[in-house]
């Protein structure tokens, strides 16, 4: 079996994205993977510059089997970008590897989901497969399953997209019509049903807290790593829907996951620790706000060396018919 199609969003951060890129580089699988790019148009003009650094970037990657770059004129938002772009590529594919333009990756992240992805592939109660897990001061097993989904590096099929619901009033309405609410906030330790009405208000256009809704209420599993295969390194004030803090930053795994064959089934000992872990991570406001200010400055600090980093010469650019909710960008 050939490796899934791995799909990367990428908007306006050039030092991000080259990060990102170099880790998937460094994956022993990158040079059999297809990668699809989805480059998001600007909000503003004001974007547009970094867009184009983007593109004229990823335009001069090589080392994947075949890259696909889809350049959107205007500006979907990452939460719209990510369910079309998602969609489109399961239209034309069993199975998918998402990541984001500020998702750094072990050297094993790609054999683990690839491995994962089949092993599961035919378990109707497995949803996805995940790469990051929390920086818990506990050990956990190798592997492990969750009610839900995530966002963070993950894969998934097309009977599991299948079941997203984009609409957050749907599900917001399930939840309470089943008395699920609490649940879904891992017994009140994270406000994830806040989030879902913030997202119905417009407060926020967060496509990830509808993915694990629509989970959760379908009672499907993901697939976690005990330790993370994904580095986070959006949160310095750069990205979309996410506050900064450092109380999310992990150590990359050593060594390959080793993925075994567990009962599937929610591991109630992993669940409270993540309970647990969740209600730790409440940061007062005067430290959240330190922590913004440091990471916005680093942030500076690296794109202004961006221009002395190394470049991977010619891209394989292979251009095809645009997916049908795609042909008007």
């Amino acid at each position: 079996m050939k490796p899934a199609p791995i799909t990367l969003f990428t908007y306006n951060r050039p030092w991000h994205t080259r990060m990102t890129m170099e880790a998937l580089l460094n994956n022993g699988l990158s040079s059999e993977s297809e990668l699809i790019i989805f480059s998001d148009g600007p909000k503003t003009s004001q974007d547009q510059q970094k867009i184009d650094e983007v593109r004229q970037y990823v335009r001069t990657v090589k080392g994947f089997r075949n890259i696909t770059i889809v350049e959107h004129h205007q500006n979907l938002g990452l939460g719209q970008s990510i369910i079309n772009g998602v969609s489109a590529v399961l239209k034309e594919h069993e199975r998918i590897i998402i990541l984001e333009d500020d998702l750094v990756t072990a050297p094993f992240f790609l054999r683990y989901m690839n491995d994962a992805l089949e092993l599961y592939g035919r378990e109707e109660e497995v949803i996805s497969v995940h790469g990051y897990i929390y920086p818990v001061a506990e050990k956990l097993p190798a592997t492990f399953f969750l009610r839900g989904a995530d966002c963070w590096g993950w894969g998934t099929w097309k009977r599991g997209w299948a079941l997203f619901e984009e609409n957050g009033q749907i599900l917001l309405d399930d939840l309470k019509k089943r008395h699920l609410t609490r649940q879904f906030d891992f017994n009140g330790a994270y406000r994830y049903t806040r989030m879902l009405k913030d997202q119905i208000t417009g407060r926020n256009t967060s496509w990830a807290v509808r993915w694990y809704a629509s989970a959760f209420l379908n009672n499907r599993l993901t697939l976690y790593p005990g330790i993370s295969l994904v580095e986070h390194i959006g949160n310095d004030g750069t990205g979309t829907n996410f506050a900064t803090g450092d109380f999310l930053d992990v150590k990359l795994a050593s060594k390959p996951i080793d993925i075994g064959c567990i009962e599937i089934k929610e591991n109630p000992v992993v669940k409270k620790i993540i309970e647990d872990y969740l209600r730790s991570i409440k940061t007062p406001l005067w430290r959240g706000a330190l922590n913004q200010t440091k990471r916005v400055l680093n942030s500076t600090l690296k794109n202004m060396k961006l221009k002395k980093a190394p470049v991977f010469g010619q891209n394989i650019i292979k251009n095809k018919p645009a997916p049908d909710e795609l042909k008007n960008t």
